[in-house]
């Protein structure tokens, strides 16, 4: 009998997605249903069904076999992996295309389920929910570039606004300019002009979901040399955005860091990735740009929640998994959710919403790297939250979940990590730090169990002096060492603080 792995969670059922766009058709697994979904298995193949479709009319008939002996693989996987559900969405070649019904009745044969042929407002709903759920909130226009169409549509918080689908994804610009940059741009320039949503969007955000756009930020990246190969919430400022994209756009691409990176199938296509993107900042003059990671499978899974489940933070939702997963007591990281925002009221440090959350994550992190050698366990947790798959969070905010485990494991003064040091604010360090003493402190009262934080207090004894109070019952955990820890939390704060059992001793730490 083969018992059940550890390292998932139970109580979930895996489904598989097959998304066949103009350009590829992707496989992707999930653990299960879930507000922060985690991939099971992740596959694709860039089929290009829509290569030719402007002159054709009709899908590449190479990429349609082709298509078909992977759709075979792609069951036999969703079922080695015991998908209980698979769904199946086409876009716009799909649904264009002369022979797309044949090919969409061949491919139902095969993957033996129904398919889902979106239409233009249907994919960009998608698009718009899947950007929704990976922000906390968004708020400006999100552009979901295809090799088939561009899907535009304003997203204000929950809420959907005006939308639209255009005819310039990758390979039908390709297609429609005859290989020409120059003719990309006016015909690009000239479809936008209907995107008279854009002129809502000034300085607010531009969201970029693709494959396209997305090997163009990964280029970015490696342009600049930025130190965090996270491609979601990744956000680009405009002016340097369109110095990027002028050398994109000029086809300069075989000089740019980091190409040999991307497929030689995708290179042909990021000119006019970059010359779309152009022309909508040009209309739409954002703010900035961000990088979402999601788009319409996510947003179609996220369709599939009920509202309670869509309305949970998304990076709470994969800190308390990966608590349940990882950490000694998933129990005890909830108590120091509670401890320490009750330490942070007493001290006097105020919180915004996004702070608060981010400590709630940092707290239900804290223990995930304890089964590592001492030595290691503060960089094992950096590298683990910094590089993991979490939605919600930009990456300053990264960069604070990830300092404050390295803190909590190897000193609160440790200056490891300068590259993640340099993503965090000035506040988020200074917080980093605070919050980590606070876990350093506890840590050697509670021995990562629970049942000791709630009973601890924080008492103010006069003249600026704070105490931390254990009760008469837990006397015997008073002692030198957490007085020791106790001290560095002062000297982080610049507190006076006392150790103290009640109606027994107490000791100055400062």
């Amino acid at each position: 009998m083969i018992s059940a792995s550890q390292g998932r969670l139970q109580d979930r059922r895996p489904l598989s997605i097959i998304d066949i766009g103009s350009n590829s058709i992707r496989l992707v697994i999930y653990e299960g249903l879930a507000r922060s979904p985690t991939l099971l298995f992740n596959e694709k193949m860039l089929a290009g069904l829509g290569r030719g479709i402007v002159s054709t009319g009709k899908l590449d008939p190479e990429a349609v076999t082709r298509s078909m002996e992977e759709f075979r693989r792609f069951r036999a996987l969703s079922d080695q992996a015991g998908a209980e559900r698979m769904y199946v969405l086409a876009t716009a070649a799909a649904r264009e295309a002369v022979n797309g019904p044949d090919f969409i009745h061949r491919a139902e044969d095969v993957l033996r389920t129904e398919i889902q042929v979106l239409s233009g407002r249907e994919e960009a709903h998608y698009s718009a929910l899947g950007v929704i759920s990976g922000f906390h909130p968004a708020n400006g226009i999100a552009g979901d570039l295809g090799g088939g169409s561009l899907e535009l549509i304003d997203i204000d918080g929950e809420t959907i606004g005006d939308g639209i689908t255009l005819a310039l994804g990758g390979l039908r610009l390709q297609d429609m300019a005859k290989n020409s940059l120059a003719q990309a741009a006016r015909i690009t320039r000239e479809q936008l002009a209907r995107a008279k949503l854009l002129k809502g969007g000034q300085g607010r955000a531009f969201y970029t979901v693709g494959g396209t756009w997305r090997n163009l930020a990964r280029l970015h990246m490696e342009m600049t040399n930025y130190p965090l190969g996270v491609m979601h919430h990744y956000e680009i400022g405009i002016e340097s955005a369109a110095n990027f994209l002028r050398q994109v756009a000029k086809a300069e691409i075989d000089k740019i860091k980091g190409i040999e990176g991307i497929s030689k199938n995708r290179r042909s296509l990021l000119p006019y990735g970059a010359i779309v993107l152009q022309e909508i900042m040009a209309a739409m003059q954002p703010s900035k740009i961000i990088v979402s990671a999601l788009g319409v499978r996510e947003g179609f899974l996220y369709s599939l929640l009920d509202k309670a489940e869509q309305k949970a933070d998304p990076l709470i939702s994969a800190a308390e998994e990966l608590a349940r997963l990882r950490s000694r007591s998933v129990d005890h990281a909830h108590e120091l959710v509670e401890w320490t925002g009750k330490a942070f009221a007493a001290f006097g440090i105020d919180e915004t919403r996004d702070e608060a959350r981010y400590r709630h994550a940092a707290c239900l992190l804290a223990d995930i790297g304890w089964r590592a050698h001492p030595e290691y366990r503060g960089k094992q947790s950096l590298n683990i939250i910094a590089h993991a798959s979490f939605i919600g969070v930009d990456h300053p905010g990264r960069a604070f979940l990830a300092l404050v485990s390295l803190f909590r494991h190897e000193g609160v003064f440790n200056e490891a990590a300068p590259e993640i040091r340099g993503l965090a604010t000035p506040r988020y360090l200074e917080r980093a730090r605070v919050l980590a003493a606070l876990l350093r402190v506890v840590y050697l009262l509670s021995a990562a169990m629970p049942g000791v934080m709630p009973r601890l207090k924080w008492e103010n004894r006069g003249n600026g002096v704070l105490a931390l109070v254990l009760p008469a019952v837990l006397a015997d955990l008073y002692g030198e060492r957490p007085a020791g820890r106790l001290a560095q939390l002062a000297r982080v704060t610049n507190r006076r603080l006392v150790l103290a059992v009640e109606g027994g001793p107490s000791m100055s730490v400062k």
